[in-house]
């Protein structure tokens, strides 16, 4: 049996952690003059995959 192989993209944008993956948010890449301080505050940390979500990339990453 050949190897499982994972997702590369899914691989390069989740991260495994105990009670699931963590991903960055989006809107925090370019145009940032025109969003607000409290907003761009609030988009910087690593949130939790939705729970629906959650088979379909544990499906992408085997191997995690």
């Amino acid at each position: 049996m050949p190897k499982i192989k994972s997702n590369s993209g899914a691989a390069k944008r989740f991260k495994k952690t105990a009670n699931g993956f963590k991903h960055k948010q989006s809107h925090r890449s370019h145009i940032l003059t025109k969003k607000t301080t409290k907003r761009k505050r609030q988009l910087r940390g690593m949130k939790q995959i939705h729970a629906s979500d959650k088979a379909l990339i544990q499906r992408m990453l085997p191997n995690l």
